[in-house]
């Protein structure tokens, strides 16, 4: 493996330390990205039975916000029910948009890095091209061998940057479509919270009502 590298030429060391940060980011996302520490499924249905139960406090509201990103953001909504549907609301999306931008965390570093490791390894392949086009000029095309060495050396980079690129690409695709989907429920259950407290939705003790 240390040899291979060491035909690559200088650029394989930034094309190993983008699959170094690239392998770190996968596993953080994965680990990070569960839907079941986002967006629990019983928490709204925990909050239904704290305000049917008449139980919902600050130290229930406190707990919830540490709980999980869905947490934070009903109770950023619970706090503010007493002001107005408007109110509510804004507080929810302003707690929304910053869950959202921890969810993305990383994932530009990602994509950038699924984007720049071709090309890296297409210029280690240009520049070893180049040398053994400077081969050729010095020593003419007399080994075969010779020639067929430096070719595939010039084209290591090229491999190993698409070898990084690919699997990189691939999750970044499917970090964002997780995020979208994590996105979409907890929308969907801070409306129905809205809806509840601002007496919209009636809820019983298994969900809400119409």
């Amino acid at each position: 493996m240390f040899e291979l590298v060491k035909s690559g030429g200088w650029l394989m060391l930034p094309i190993l330390l983008c699959s170094v940060m690239a392998m770190a980011i996968i596993v953080e996302r994965l680990w990070t990205l569960r839907p079941s520490r986002i967006a629990p499924g019983d928490t709204l249905s925990q909050v239904w039975q704290w305000i049917k139960n008449n139980e919902l406090d600050s130290v229930k509201v406190a707990g919830l916000r540490e709980e999980s990103p869905l947490g934070e953001i009903l109770a950023a909504g619970i706090t503010n029910a007493r002001s107005g549907r408007d109110i509510m609301k804004e507080s929810i999306e302003e707690q929304a948009g910053r869950v959202i931008h921890e969810l993305e965390c990383y994932l530009n570093t990602l994509g950038t890095i699924a984007a720049i490791t071709p090309l890296l390894g297409l210029l280690g392949t240009v520049i070893g091209m180049i040398d053994v086009f400077s081969v050729i000029m010095v020593q003419g095309t007399g080994s075969a061998a010779v020639l067929a060495g430096g070719i595939s050396k010039a084209l290591i980079t090229t491999a190993a940057g698409l070898t990084i690129a690919i699997p990189s690409l691939i999750f970044h695709r499917y970090f964002t479509r997780r995020v979208d989907e994590l996105v979409v429920t907890m929308e969907q259950e801070a409306t129905k919270l809205v809806e509840v407290l601002q007496g919209d939705r009636r809820f019983n003790g298994s969900g809400v009502g119409q």
